[in-house]
């Protein structure tokens, strides 16, 4: 499907500020961009680089006043997402190495401490994709998803303990309880076609039959129209803003995305 997506971020700024942008989604082998406009109010110098997980990130420092970053991309994504019931499970020794990261505990994802919980949560599954199915399924059934609930990153622990949380919440218990099991999880953020309310999204996806695959514990009918903006170990690599100084928040965010 091509989807149109944009996003608004406004600011008032104190001082001058330096930012970490990451608003540029990056095409891969499921989604391809084919062109994106990428606006500063006003207009200051913007470097770019990629980080350690390839995701693109800008730097620039706002000055003093109103400040607002507005980015739109055309892109096609995936119709549906691939699923792989008896997907193997990749031994460790047969991993990439640019994967094995994403099998050690993060800060949000303390899976040192979900080992017997995932063990006891995929009892009865093969080993690989039908175990972190039946985690996706444990996530839904069992922790209530309360979109904009919460502003501040839970870890996994926190979450098991709440028993709900937003998007990223559920992403990074699932991470948890999947490098539990020695299968690589990472934490996705970017958008989503028909979510509401409409907002940034995040999932997570486990590294299972040489090949990465989507799981969203939101969702309960597994659809397309997702678009990764970044990829990291859990909620800490994947802001799309970092900003340095004196704490500045949006007095305004709007994000959109529609079918074209």
């Amino acid at each position: 499907m091509w989807l149109q997506t944009s996003c608004e971020l406004k600011f008032v700024i104190d001082v001058p500020t330096p930012f970490i942008l990451m608003l540029r989604p990056r095409s891969g082998a499921q989604q391809w961009i084919a062109s994106e406009e990428y606006l500063l109010y006003p207009s200051v110098p913007a470097f770019e680089f990629t980080d350690d997980y390839g995701n693109l990130c800008q730097r620039l420092i706002a000055p003093p006043g109103d400040f607002t970053v507005y980015t739109s991309s055309r892109i096609m994504t995936a119709d549906n997402v691939d699923q792989a019931p008896g997907g193997t499970f990749v031994d460790i020794q047969n991993l990439p190495d640019s994967v094995l990261k994403y099998l050690l505990p993060s800060r949000y994802c303390e899976s040192d401490r979900f080992g017997d919980m995932a063990s006891e949560i995929t009892a009865d599954q093969q080993l690989g994709y039908d175990q972190v199915a039946e985690i996706e399924h444990w996530l839904h059934t069992t922790i209530g998803y309360q979109p904009a609930s919460s502003f501040s990153s839970l870890s996994a622990i926190e979450v098991n303990q709440q028993k709900s949380g937003v998007c990223r919440d559920l992403a990074h218990l699932g991470i948890a309880l999947c490098r539990g099991l020695s299968i690589p999880a990472r934490m996705v953020v970017g958008y989503l076609y028909g979510l509401e309310p409409m907002e940034l999204h995040a999932w997570f996806e486990a590294y299972v039959a040489d090949r990465w695959y989507t799981f969203d514990a939101s969702r309960q009918v597994k659809k397309g129209g997702y678009i990764a903006i970044g990829y990291g170990r859990d909620a800490a690599d994947v802001a799309v803003y970092n900003q340095f100084g004196p704490t500045v928040t949006p007095v305004h965010q709007k994000v959109s995305v529609q079918l074209i």
